[in-house]
Order: structure tokens, then sequence, then C-alpha cells
């Protein structure tokens, strides 16, 4: 799978885990909930690191928790 999709699995699986709404995580990020209906639905070509940083703050872990996931093993994700 592309990195988006990984991306957006672990937002859906976390905001889920952690029963949020999209907009709550917005809010947290201190950005538009567009923007994370645009990540959840893989919108964007890519995903800036300053992005991740703000999705691990919002959920209050770590870029390293939030990438220590089976979604971002090396074998699950394409070239």
């Amino acid at each position: 799978m592309k990195i988006q999709k990984a991306v957006a699995l672990r937002v859906s699986n976390l905001l889920i885990k952690n029963n949020m709404s999209q907009y709550e995580l917005a809010k947290r990020m201190l950005t538009d909930q567009s923007t994370i209906k645009h990540i959840i639905h893989e919108e964007y070509k890519s995903i800036k690191f300053d992005t991740l940083i703000k999705i691990s703050d919002a959920f209050g872990m770590t870029v390293q928790e939030f990438l220590n996931d089976d979604v971002f093993k090396r074998e699950n994700l394409d070239d």
C-alpha cells in the first residue's frame, strides 16, 4: 500500500480507539476539518513530516509511536 493509505488507516484507527471525531482531531491540530478529511480519503500526493508531528501531538504520542504500527512495516508498503 502507499504511505498515504497507511497514514489514513492509522489516523482512522486512532480516531476510533480514542473515540475522537475528525473535528476534534482538527481542533487539536489547529487546522481545518477538511485537512483531516483529505488525509483520511488519501487526497494528498504526500504527507509532510510536520503534518505527522501535528497528528502525533494531537493523539498525545510521539511520531515514533504513531509510526510503530503494522501498516508501516516495510513489507506492507509499496516502493
